[in-house]
């Protein structure tokens, strides 16, 4: 039985690393790629070679920066009595899709996960903790995925926050269960913004 060529064999092994993508659609992509020209494959190749470099993540919040300024830190912009606690800089992109959220955003990198490794040290507390002190925050809002990993680091962040005496609250219920930020609707998102909950 006749195999693919192994360079075949790695592309499609690096496709289906990508979230959504199964054996067959890899397979597709890699397929698809073979029929490009050479000058289109050098510019792909070219964008993801840099693609870290050139789009780095913000020194402060955490978020994607286009150039040198952050427009998600841009004071004069923003409402300074409000954080929202994300876990990737995609989801910044997501809510302000909606145009409810004016305040300020805080990137964790991760969700809690200890099957995964992923145990409290990765949040970063007292970062998050310098940002709202220094902000003068009033409310945090946790914005995670409806997931297992998302409740549980919500409540870890709601218990530690609240000792501190920071006000939290997470978006409301209404989210499908297991659903990711960037897969929601923005009416349903923006709801969910409007109608979030103090966290006791």
């Amino acid at each position: 039985m006749a195999r693919f060529p192994k360079q075949l064999l790695s592309l499609i092994a690096q496709f289906q690393k990508l979230p959504g993508v199964g054996k067959k659609t890899a397979e597709r992509f890699a397929f698809q790629l073979l029929e490009w020209d050479a000058s289109h494959l050098h510019t792909f190749a070219e964008i993801l070679k840099t693609l870290q470099e050139k789009i780095p993540h913000c020194s402060e919040c955490g978020c994607l920066i286009d150039g040198v300024i952050c427009a998600f830190c841009e004071k004069s912009q923003r409402d300074p009595k409000l954080l929202c606690v994300i876990a990737t800089p995609k989801d910044a992109y997501a809510i302000e899709e909606t145009g409810s959220f004016l305040g300020f955003y805080h990137v964790l990198g991760a969700l809690l996960s200890p099957l995964d490794g992923k145990t409290p040290e990765i949040l970063g507390i007292p970062r998050l903790m310098e940002r709202i002190m220094s902000l003068k925050i009033l409310e945090v809002i946790l914005a995670f995925d409806s997931t297992l990993e998302g409740d549980a680091t919500a409540l870890f962040l709601k218990e530690h926050l609240q000792k501190k005496g920071v006000r939290v609250s997470r978006l409301a219920l209404g989210l499908p269960v297991g659903s990711s930020l960037d897969f929601v609707d923005e009416g349903t998102l923006s709801q969910a913004l409007e109608g979030r909950q103090l966290l006791h």
